[in-house]
């Protein structure tokens, strides 16, 4: 029997301009917001703190909640 990746997380390793998919899944959930994050949509992501953002809103939250 075949494992479907069909509505499994992803375990990502973020890189700047691009992410690795280490464990396959269909998606990341994102740090701020808790909102599932399909991985042909994600955009927005942290190096540093090796974390997923649904906007580019939740992104700039988390840079501020850093600090």
């Amino acid at each position: 029997m075949l494992m479907s990746n069909k509505g499994r997380p992803a375990r990502i390793h973020y890189l700047a301009g691009t992410f690795r998919v280490l464990s396959p899944g269909d998606h990341v959930v994102c740090a701020v917001t808790g909102r599932t994050v399909p991985l042909e949509e994600l955009r927005y992501w942290s190096v540093e703190r090796q974390e997923a953002y649904a906007t580019a809103e939740a992104s700039l939250e988390a840079e501020k909640r850093s600090r």
